[in-house]
């Protein structure tokens, strides 16, 4: 993800919105930004951000920054630390921001409270947002909004992130505020800094104090059981039905990224057949057309064929997240995780590495145990990313039949489950190897993490992240797949044969040479030339294993053949050992160079990139190695 800076409105007030995690902080952001909203990684580290822009009635704009979740104003992970300092002004290249909402749960006041109370003590301008008074009052939960207003000294606004106009009272109130004399809402006396132990210690017994009166005198110090919620736990937390629920659901996930995309994908294909045709009938037979159908038709067409399924795969993650249920499903498999030296906490940041490991790896910043966080970035590039679903899918739908096995489960779907499995059971084999090696005082701690209450997900939610994250593989497709592919039709392109070569070009080119010396290494595990070329630029990016594919078996063919779909080309010149072979690879080899570089800034040395990069590498290399050989013996050769 870019780390270029989103200060596109740089003369505009900024509005920094804080908030507890779980208390629709985002949700209200969308609702005020809309499309208008940029993601990247805060200057110099890699925590993720948002800013968009808010134009009033009045025709003001406005910067909206997303802060990530805190806790507490006393930072105990590099999240907290970089929201602490945005508010304090020493984020780089970032002003402090001119307002502060601060966002309230009405479900979890008393926990809420206290980041308000830190916030007011910085000596910045601060409005609070009470957000989600739907769900409190149709449990029965009354809060006075004057009456809280008074207690914080604070205006209170309310919201409700869900629906559509549920920002509208926080827009209003921005639109008559008057932006030159904000002082009636600063109530901090200096510019604070990050507290020390000692201090924090002092303010947090304070602050338990006034929270407690505060809920007093509102009448809010009783807790009100969320009964929804109980019931739903009851059900989906149980010991024996949890985890059977969770597994199902995991199992449907898999079968319906496969079942649900052969439409779309259907329509990707025609199209991409349709353009390649055109191209074939109007330009005469020379390095453009070549560059143009063999290397960006094929090599694109190739891997974008496959967003549907990386889009399914992202909308169920987002629906769990959105919903409430990931955290459960955290505690749920927080024994599980226990036995190899995890403990659930790692569940989250490994389950964000399944659409990609780098915000995978940068979510570990919420882990407080080093060792817990150190295992977690080691074990993450296993999970399977987005990026590695195109080459399963790929070599899924050539080798494996389109059949249903039993009760209209899809036999595809059910291979691809198996391959998700297989990553996640060796990543918890090599955290179980690591704990062996692990001294006593870095052992895991209890987890503690809260339980949001469930909520229905809002599609305009939905609908907005899955289209940023088509952006992200589009942008990948249209850069770095794409300077891959030109680059590797280059290679295989030239030096043309010598006069009376025999058999295709592409066997005489710089990329040719290169893979037959590959195949030296890889001829053990069943690859062959073809395999071994695609293999390099995947370093670059997983995706690019496919487009690779693509181009070399399209400047291997002639004629009419130099169009064909690549399923069919790779199913009648590969063995099934191979195509087995090939998937252990990509259950356990390493993924981009942008990840590696992630686990270095995030590790801040060579020494842990390194050691991921050889022990990765050599489980793919023996992994395929004994899948190639048992299929051998097994005759599917």
């Amino acid at each position: 993800m870019s780390e270029s800076k989103l200060h596109f409105f740089t003369n505009e007030p900024v509005v920094a919105l804080l908030g507890n995690p779980n208390c629709g902080k985002t949700a209200l952001f969308n609702l005020l930004t809309g499309s208008r909203q940029k993601v990247a990684n805060y200057s110099g580290v890699t925590v993720e951000r948002k800013e968009g822009r808010l134009t009033l009635e009045g025709g003001k704009n406005i910067r909206i920054l997303d802060l990530p979740g805190a806790y507490s104003l006393y930072p105990r992970s590099l999240d907290e630390r970089v929201t602490c300092n945005v508010l304090l002004g020493r984020a780089e290249g970032e002003k402090r921001p001119d307002l502060v909402l601060c966002i309230l749960s009405a479900m979890n006041l008393r926990r809420n409270l206290r980041l308000v109370l830190a916030a007011k003590r910085l000596g910045l301008p601060c409005i609070v947002v009470l957000n989600m008074l739907d769900i409190a009052q149709r449990q029965g939960l009354h809060i006075d909004i004057d009456a809280l207003s008074k207690e914080l000294g604070l205006p209170v606004i309310t919201s409700v992130g869900i629906q559509a106009n549920g920002a509208d009272g926080i827009k209003r109130y921005l639109d008559q505020l008057d932006w030159r004399n904000l002082s009636s809402l600063r109530t901090g006396t200096s510019d604070a800094t990050l507290e020390n132990v000692a201090s924090h210690i002092a303010h947090t017994e304070t602050d338990n104090i006034q929270v407690q009166r505060i809920l007093k005198n509102l009448h809010l110090d009783q807790i009100i059981p969320d009964h929804l919620t109980d019931r739903l736990d009851a059900v989906l937390l149980h010991p024996i039905l949890g985890p059977i629920i969770l597994a199902l659901l995991l199992f449907f996930i898999f079968q319906a990224v496969f079942s649900w995309a052969i439409l779309p994908m259907d329509l990707i294909k025609a199209a991409i057949e349709y353009v390649g045709g055109q191209l074939t009938e109007v330009l005469p037979n020379n390095w453009l057309r070549s560059l143009l159908i063999n290397g960006v038709i094929a090599g694109l067409g190739g891997v974008v064929i496959f967003l549907p399924q990386i889009l399914i795969l992202f909308f169920f993650i987002l629906l769990l997240e959105e919903s409430g249920y990931l955290p459960r499903a955290a505690y749920l498999l927080d024994r599980i995780m226990g036995s190899v030296g995890l403990s659930g906490r790692s569940f989250i940041p490994l389950l964000s590495s399944f659409a990609c490991a780098i915000p995978g790896i940068m979510a570990t910043r919420s882990i407080s145990n080093a060792r817990d966080r150190l295992v977690t970035i080691l074990i993450a590039p296993m999970m399977t990313c987005s990026a590695r679903l195109p080459v399963y899918a790929l070599l899924i739908s050539a080798f494996i039949p389109e059949v249903k096995v039993w009760m209209g489960i899809d036999l595809q779907g059910l291979v691809l489950f198996a391959l998700y499995l297989a990553g996640i059971f060796g990543a918890m084999g090599v955290a179980w190897i690591l704990k062996r090696f692990t001294s006593e005082q870095f052992r895991m701690n209890a987890l503690m993490m809260e339980l949001p209450s469930y909520h229905l997900p809002r599609l305009s939610n939905l609908a907005m992240s899955l289209w940023q994250r088509a952006e992200i593989f589009l942008r990948r497709v249209g850069g770095i797949i794409l300077t891959m592919t030109i680059a590797l039709w280059a290679l295989s392109s030239f030096p043309l044969p010598p006069a009376g070569a025999t058999g295709s070009a592409i066997q005489y080119s710089i990329a040719g040479m290169l893979g037959h010396a590959l195949a030296n290494i890889f001829s053990p595990i069943g690859f062959n030339w073809q395999i071994s070329v695609a293999l390099v630029p995947g370093m670059a990016a997983r995706e690019v294993v496919v487009s690779s594919l693509a181009t070399v078996y399209a400047l291997s063919s002639s004629g009419a053949d130099a169009t064909e779909a690549l399923v069919p080309l790779i199913s009648n010149s590969w063995s099934l050992a191979t195509a087995l072979s090939l998937l252990a690879w990509f259950v356990f080899a390493p993924q981009c160079l942008s990840t590696i570089a992630a686990v270095k800034r995030e590790t801040g040395g060579w020494k842990i990139p390194v050691v991921m990069l050889s022990y990765l590498f050599a489980l793919a290399y023996i992994a395929s190695f004994i899948t190639y050989r048992i299929a051998l013996f097994m005759g599917l050769g």
